[in-house]
């Protein structure tokens, strides 16, 4: 017991001695909080130096972050202060921190720069980078920062931008390490160590035909553990996944996911090699386009807080608009009831519990329905099975919320006959809501309509109008009020 309560004190004072050393290593611990987000302390520090004109600690401070912390900081900031902690920064402010900030904040940062420099900060990263920092600009300050780029340079991004938005082209690097197929494993290895030209960042090359067509992959594990003399052909996995240039970026991080891929060549129309997918890139993809099919079923725009204003407004408010719309078309139908409503007050009472339920019921439904579609889970194979499958799951909750809700009435208004019509209604209301939840989302996938745009608002009017008049027409039908 002494022994391992000494080793255990050894290995305290060991590890309390390297912290005591390594002054940057403990500070920085305070900067960051355990979920790895930067202190409100030390950003309130960071902006109060940099307004009071100690540049030097504020640099000091912030140079020990990582290039996604200092990103952080910058988004963290208000609006009126990121100008400032840019010129505080001055060289800090690298192209490794630009790629990893928001898109609405790198804009408002690349706006101060001089089209010199921001050719400069896309010169040194990767193409895909590049593509995502320069795509957004207004079309003469992007020909002025390609007009300052080196040819090379400025080819590969005019190549990429040539490609659709949100396509493998936009998403891809050109730089890869390719050979050919006849070469041996020492062949590769030298070229490797000697050409000082090549990516530095690969865990795998491209083998390739002389067309330039992708033939095989081969991990740099192989070619280390694998003698000399052996042919890379005879090392290499001949079947890949290849990704076509034109391929949309969903459709490329399903793929990824599919088949665990690391990375993935690209390829042209004729099939020749042009780039590369990695999948720290496509991390990003499955974020974005997961985070954007949610807020889409919301009509909340893009949902980023650092969004300007204006961009926010416009995208929420035509949704509203449209939702207006479609709750006057339910008013009509409760307007229609008007004298039945005034004969017997319970039924207003009663009303939005049906629709209400049912909303909730259809918006389940729908959410299931667009996540399926965008993991391809759901196809013209399964189409007619999914909906069936919502249907029977639909008569099992409306059956199970019609007998609590029947019963609750009858009870509460001591009136079983009204029991049973909101029962039935129920039934009627989330059956409807089942149906509409998975084929208005369908309808508008085969109509190649994006689904999560306006799924939700046309679910929100069928369940909310067919509460409205299955309720009420049922209490109609059966004599439990008159229509007028």
């Amino acid at each position: 017991m002494d022994n391992r309560e000494e080793s255990r004190s050894a290995e305290d004072v060991a590890i309390t001695d390297d912290r005591d050393r390594d002054p940057v290593a403990r500070e920085t611990e305070t900067e960051l909080d355990e979920d790895d987000r930067l202190r409100p302390e030390f950003v309130r520090d960071v902006i109060e130096l940099a307004e009071a004109g100690e540049g030097e600690a504020a640099r000091e401070r912030i140079g020990r972050l990582h290039p996604a912390d200092i990103a952080d900081l910058f988004e963290l900031a208000r609006s009126d202060e990121r100008p400032m902690l840019a010129a505080v920064l001055g060289n800090m402010l690298s192209a490794d921190v630009l790629a990893e900030m928001n898109d609405y904040v790198r804009e408002e940062l690349i706006d101060l720069l001089a089209p010199e420099q921001v050719a400069e900060l896309a010169s040194e990263l990767d193409t895909d980078d590049a593509v995502a920092i320069i795509e957004d600009m207004e079309a003469d300050e992007q020909q002025a920062v390609l007009d300052a780029m080196e040819p090379e340079d400025r080819a590969a991004i005019e190549d990429a931008l040539s490609f659709p938005e949100e396509s493998a082209g936009r998403l891809m690097q050109r730089d890869l390490v390719a050979v050919a197929e006849h070469v041996t494993v020492g062949d590769v290895i030298d070229r490797l160590r000697e050409d000082t030209d090549l990516t530095s960042d690969f865990w795998e090359i491209f083998i390739v035909d002389p067309m330039h067509r992708p033939v095989g992959t081969c991990q740099l594990s192989w070619i280390l553990r694998t003698p000399r003399d052996i042919a890379i052909s005879d090392v290499m996995k001949r079947e890949q996944t290849l990704i076509p240039v034109d391929m949309d970026q969903e459709e490329v991080a399903l793929r990824f996911q599919k088949y665990a891929l690391i990375s993935a060549a690209v390829v042209d129309r004729a099939g020749r090699l042009v780039g590369m997918i990695t999948v720290d890139d496509v991390v990003h993809i499955i974020q974005e386009e997961a985070g954007e099919d949610i807020l889409r079923l919301s009509g909340a725009g893009d949902g980023d807080i650092n969004e300007p204003i204006r961009e926010t407004y416009s995208a929420r408010v035509r949704w509203l608009v449209a939702n207006l719309g479609t709750a006057l078309l339910a008013s009509s139908i409760v307007g229609f009831f008007g004298g039945a409503i005034e004969q017997m007050v319970a039924l207003a009472a009663l009303m939005p519990i049906v629709a209400g339920v049912g909303g909730n019921a259809g918006t389940q439904t729908l959410a299931v329905t667009v996540r399926a579609l965008a993991m391809n889970q759901l196809t013209d194979s399964n189409s007619f099975r999914a909906i069936w499958r919502e249907m029977k799951i639909a008569l099992l909750n409306g059956g199970t919320i019609a007998l609590i809700a029947g019963c609750a009435t009858a009870l509460w208004f001591a009136n079983p006959q009204l029991g049973a019509v909101i029962a039935a209604a129920m039934v009627v209301n989330i059956f409807v809501a089942g149906v509409a939840g998975v084929a208005i989302p369908l309808l508008l996938d085969r109509l190649d309509q994006d689904p999560a745009v306006a799924s939700s608002i046309f679910v929100t009017m069928t369940t909310d109008s067919m509460g409205f008049l299955a309720f009420l027409g049922l209490a109609v039908l059966s004599g439990l009020t008159t229509l007028g």
